[in-house]
This record gives structure tokens, sequence and C-alpha cells, in this order.
């Protein structure tokens, strides 16, 4: 098949290229998920499952819709005026888009953590405590502080400098800090936009590791363009693709091994393989 012939194909994936699991073992599932800006189709007709503890990749090249879909799952989508959503978003077996959920409750539960370090101009103790205080949380935050920072790995090296400014972290810090202020209310499941892009290798070492070791207290899904980073912490992924009409959709949805070592649809084996993208 030529590169050109491969790129043709933007047909959805068949039933047989997408993994699917018990509905006790599912936390969120999109099912015949479109998403559209100003009328105009950013991705069509997306259904797949996410496991509870694993990691699951979004891959796909530029333009495909992976940011879009990912942000379909906490509603961050509907803070775009002109996106129209159609389709359903199940967490826990209830739809997210129903009128008796509360989006900010969702966004809690369904955290999210992007691509550049966004920490709030405090302190990196009312960073992780933002969470808590605002949802008016009976919790001890000294405690719930310590814990995310532990669970993201940085208790040891801010314990000295809680009052010091989020800001005045490194990079990578200010991601972990990120991750920490997102772990602080408990959530389900994390969203991860590309965590690791705008950090240098050592910071990015220490994301994936803790990638790893959060996915068996909460689901991880993350979009990432770096297919190494993607096979080494993924336990399912997710191959999205546009055509020329630049329409995402799904076109294989699998382990670990299988989209990264045989891959059942060319357009995947395309992608991983760096023939495209």
């Amino acid at each position: 098949m030529t590169l050109t012939d491969t790129r043709s194909l933007t047909g959805a994936a068949s039933a047989e290229n997408i993994v699917s699991f018990d509905e006790s073992e599912v936390v969120l599932e999109a099912r015949n998920l479109s998403v559209s800006y100003g009328g105009a189709p950013a991705i069509e007709d997306i259904s797949f499952q996410i496991p509870r503890n694993s990691v699951v990749a979004i891959i796909g090249p530029s333009g495909c819709g992976k940011s879009t879909l990912i942000r379909c799952f906490n509603r961050m989508n509907e803070l775009i005026p002109i996106a129209q959503i159609s389709g359903q978003v199940l967490f826990n077996s209830q739809p997210i888009y129903s009128t008796a959920q509360d989006p900010t409750e969702i966004r809690f539960r369904i955290g999210m953590v992007f691509q550049r370090p966004n920490p709030f101009p405090k302190s990196i103790y009312d960073n992780v405590a933002f969470g808590p205080r605002i949802n008016s949380l009976d919790v001890n935050l000294d405690e719930v502080v310590e814990r995310s920072l532990r669970r993201a790995a940085l208790w040891e090296e801010v314990k000295d400098r809680l009052k010091d400014s989020g800001l005045s972290l490194s990079g990578g810090q200010q991601q972990r800090l990120c991750i920490a202020r997102a772990l602080a209310v408990e959530p389900e499941v994390v969203l991860m936009d590309e965590p690791a892009s705008a950090l240098d290798p050592i910071s990015t070492q220490h994301i994936e590791a803790l990638i790893r070791e959060l996915s068996l207290q909460v689901s991880i899904v993350i979009v990432t363009h770096n297919m190494q980073q993607a096979s080494r912490i993924s336990d399912y992924a997710a191959a999205l693709m546009a055509g020329e009409e630049r329409v995402g959709r799904l076109i294989e949805y699998g382990a670990n091994e299988q989209i990264f070592g045989a891959p059942k649809d060319p357009r995947t084996e395309a992608y991983v393989t760096g023939r495209i993208g």
C-alpha cells in the first residue's frame, strides 16, 4: 500500500478492530460521539470503552481530533461556544451530558492535566488545596496536600517550601504540582493532553513513571504524539485518523502489544511505524 493510498483510507474502524470489556470493568465509554465547531465536523461517530486502573493512549496525526476527543470526557468542550456535541459519554454507566449532572463535579471526578503546566499564582500548598476548598470537602487539608504531593512524587522536593509560589518550581515540578492538584479531590480518571511535550527528557521520565504508578489507583487517558512514549506507558491505545476532509475517526483500539506490535489496520501500522504523521 502506498502512502497516498493509506491517507485516503478514512473510514471508521470495523467492530473486530475495537477491544471491548465487561461492563463492570469500564469507567468511561464513548458511544457514537461526534463533535463539530461552528458546523464543521471535528470527530465523528467514535465509540470505545476505557477500563479501570489502566493507561489508555490516544494517538494519531496532528489534526485528527485527539484533544477534541479527550475534552469530551469531562465536558471541557462545553466551554467553547461554537462546539456542538452529539452521542454519549458514560461515566460509571451514567451519561455525563445529562442535565442532572453538574459539569463542575464531573470535572473534579474526571480531572485534567494540560499540555503546558498551569499552576495557579498561589503557594504550592494553596494550589493543591484549591479543589477541596472550593468543594467544601470535610477533610484535613494538611493531610490532603501531603498525600497528593506524595502521590505526584513531589513531596520530598517541596515539603520545606509549601508557602513558596507554585510558579517558582521548574517546569517538570510544575506539571507534577498540577497532577497533585488534580489528585487532591480523589478523581477516578485523570485526562492528560500531551503532559510531557513541553518538558525536558529527565522531567519526561518522571512524568512517565508517575503515570504508571498512578494507574494502579486511577484510570489515565493520555493524548501523545510520541509513539515511543505511548508504547512505554499505555495498556491500551486508540488510533485516530482524519482524511482530506479533516474529520477524526477511530480506526483501531486495542491492547498495547497489538497496536504497537501487530496492528490490524494498515493505517495504524503506517502511523506507528512513522510512514505517515
